[in-house]
């Protein structure tokens, strides 16, 4: 069973929420610990209950007073956690195609990893709050076979079912294997119509056909066979079908590895996984990366912005 490091709290109260959160940021200085504390021990939709109810009982905008108290990335983790789920993806894809250049690790992330219904939310909010068509944006941004697979992606159009075809999985493991290493160049739209319409276990089962047929996975056959953005975004969806929180672990582990801390990366997995299967991609990173999670943002975060990370991932300081 998949599981979060946030739940709902059962003694949740916005109105006493509201008022120690209005206290942590009156008169001079900042009390984070209680930003914080209030924060990472609550769901989202609590969170939304208590930007209404601060609103209501002090006249002021919640989110307006955390930018003006708040600097930084503890600053950017703490918005992120007060965006609803679907707010915060549709501004995640905006960010990622604005101004020149577009960060195609983000649109791979999100649109290859977000359910069906997730996803048609994300499109409705992104029209409703960018004042834009995801699509279309998607489409002017990238091209060639990875825009055909995220215009595949946004259609969002997924089976969503668990039932499992065997006939069906070692026919398209074949035709998987006809269109890549059996054939001269490859055919991208095959793997593009089997990887983003069939349901995940439907797809487990045609991996496992295919690796029967080639000797190899169908991580090696897309390595073989695609490079750059399109490799990129059929190697995330296999990883997300076989592994959810192993996938995870790896966008983790990559944005503190190295000189310097991807961020926004860092903050994004966080927050979007924390009430999903938080709990499980800590378990895969320890599992993956024989180091804890915790470990591993102790050393690369610093000051209550770690402090909040911390408490994200329910680990102390």
């Amino acid at each position: 069973m998949v599981s979060g490091t946030i739940t709902p709290s059962p003694s949740f109260n916005a109105e006493t929420a509201a008022e120690k959160l209005r206290k942590a940021m009156k008169g001079m200085g900042t009390d984070e610990k209680t930003i914080i504390d209030v924060l990472t021990n609550c769901s989202n939709a609590q969170r939304q209950e208590i930007k209404l109810q601060f609103k209501t009982m002090f006249g002021k905008d919640l989110i307006s007073d955390l930018k003006s108290e708040l600097r930084g990335n503890l600053e950017d983790i703490t918005l992120a956690l007060m965006e609803r789920t679907d707010v915060f993806d549709a501004k995640e894809l905006k960010d990622a195609m604005k101004g020149a250049g577009t960060d195609e690790s983000v649109l791979i992330e999100i649109l290859c990893s977000r359910t069906p219904e997730e996803i048609a939310q994300i499109k409705k909010t992104y029209k409703e709050k960018c004042k834009s068509n995801l699509e279309k944006d998607v489409m002017s941004e990238t091209s060639g076979h990875f825009r055909r697979l995220l215009v595949s992606l946004l259609q969002a159009n997924r089976d969503t079912g668990t039932a499992v075809d065997a006939d069906l999985a070692r026919k398209e493991a074949s035709d998987l294997y006809e269109a890549g290493v059996a054939h001269w160049g490859t055919d991208e739209s095959v793997f593009n119509k089997v990887m983003a319409s069939r349901n995940y276990a439907q797809l487990r089962a045609t991996f496992q056909a295919y690796k029967e047929l080639a000797g190899h996975d169908m991580i090696k056959a897309i390595e073989k066979e695609m490079s750059g953005d399109v490799e990129s975004g059929f190697k995330a969806i296999v990883k997300v079908v076989m592994d959810t929180p192993g996938y995870f672990a790896e966008r983790l582990q990559k944005s503190m590895k190295g000189a310097g801390t991807k961020d926004s990366q860092l903050i994004r997995v966080l927050v979007s996984r924390s009430e999903i299967d938080l709990a499980d991609v800590k378990e895969a990173f320890a599992r993956d990366y024989k180091k804890p999670l915790a470990q591993w943002i102790k050393g690369d975060t610093s000051g209550d912005y770690k402090k909040m990370c911390l408490a994200i991932i329910k680990e102390s300081a």
